[in-house]
């Protein structure tokens, strides 16, 4: 079954908002990282922040009042995509809307917080409000309160594919007549213990930019924010074929495992590609894959004017594939590797016949997922195109 995108939601590095996001990325703008310090550590790490005017006009809540960062970006992208779609949650829609949040690292700070009380001072010193915000569904259940979602809520734990893979589990539950929606949302927060944790991995770049495509490997740098869809029966933009998604065990067999995956998607003609390429091992695999099965496409990755937001990460790809396909243009690729084996945009570039692309994701913890986007009709194309 085929769904489609009624509605999105967008909280990022450079603000909230689909269009306003959109045009800045059309444009060539890059987020502007912020350096993280803690106070028994002298290593400083560089992460891209949702700016702090960002939330100011997210309604007040009395759930948002002790809810984590992650949970107020969630609430952000989610409230956004409901009503871009024209969607008003009541008592008769709240149980025909389903609620998916996908997830990576949790709340970071709140974990921190917690834990730190119990080293410095003991168990008992802990506070028990600090607790349910360490938990991974906590921003779940904040979300469905906040929205008044009373239908299915799931919350899925993975790397930086899980929210793709939140997408086909939503069109596993839209089989089911009595939902009218599914609302899908992925969020992360950046910290320094996050960002310690991928230096570790060896997969963490010191300071900007994210170089994607590029042999040496530099690494990635961490973002945050959020991304909603509601998926719903009729929309724009038609989730045409999501798949199941794959696992690899050794980075070797990453490359293998992408091709799979795009032989699956790609028999038809394909328009361009939105990549996870975020300057680690990722990108080899990604170039590899797409060279033996679709050379000839168009590939754009907005990590390195984003940054790699891990659970957000497969969201945000969906949004730009979305946006890609109704105003026929991609945003120029920033940071382009010293050695570029693939067709990418290095400049703001029309896609003048878009009627397709795919979505592929390569996690660092070994989840692969893709999903294909087809435009339902043909936009017209935005003044100042290049044709």
């Amino acid at each position: 079954m085929s769904l489609a995108i009624a509605g999105m939601g967008w909280v990022t590095p450079l603000g909230n908002g689909v269009d306003p996001v959109w045009k800045q990325l059309l444009q060539g703008y890059e987020a502007t990282a912020t350096k993280i310090s803690e106070q028994f550590s002298d290593r400083s790490y560089n992460a891209f922040r949702v700016p702090e005017s960002t939330l100011t006009a997210l309604a007040p809540h009395p759930r948002l009042r002790r809810a984590s960062v992650i949970s107020r970006f969630a609430a952000a992208a989610g409230l956004e995509a409901l009503q871009t779609a024209g969607v008003k949650v009541d008592s008769q829609s709240a149980e025909r809307i389903a609620l998916v949040f996908a997830i990576s690292n949790g709340g970071v700070i709140y974990t921190k917080r917690f834990y730190r009380d119990i080293v410095e001072a003991g168990a008992q010193s802990a506070s028990p409000l600090l607790f349910p915000e360490t938990v991974f569904n906590a921003p779940a259940s904040h979300l469905a309160a906040i929205l008044g979602i009373t239908g299915t809520t799931y919350t899925l734990v993975g790397d930086s594919a899980v929210g793709l893979l939140a997408i086909k589990m939503a069109d596993d539950l839209m089989a089911n007549e009595a939902l009218d929606y599914c609302l899908v949302v992925g969020a992360e927060e950046a910290d320094w213990v996050l960002c310690d944790a991928y230096r570790r991995w060896r997969l963490l770049r010191l300071a900007p930019p994210i170089e994607p495509f590029n042999e040496k490997k530099r690494g990635m740098i961490l973002s945050e924010g959020a991304g909603a869809v509601l998926l719903a029966r009729d929309g724009p933009v038609v989730i045409e074929r999501t798949h199941p998604g794959m696992c690899y065990r050794r980075r070797s067999e990453a490359a293998e495992v992408l091709k799979r995956i795009l032989y699956d998607l790609g028999q038809m003609e394909i328009d361009f590609v939105i990549s996870s390429a975020n300057g680690t091992y990722i990108d080899r695999a990604e170039c590899q894959a797409l060279r033996q099965t679709i050379p000839d496409t168009v590939v754009y990755t907005p990590k390195p004017a984003m940054g790699e937001s891990v659970g957000a990460a497969g969201l945000w790809q969906v949004i730009v594939g979305a946006q890609a396909l109704r105003s026929g243009e991609l945003p120029p690729l920033l940071h382009a590797g010293l050695t570029i084996p693939l067709r990418t945009s290095a400049s703001r570039m029309p896609v003048p016949d878009a009627e397709r692309a795919i979505v592929l994701s390569c996690g660092v913890n070994q989840q692969v997922a893709g999903l294909r986007l087809r435009q339902r009709s043909r936009p017209p194309m935005i003044s100042g195109s290049i044709k």
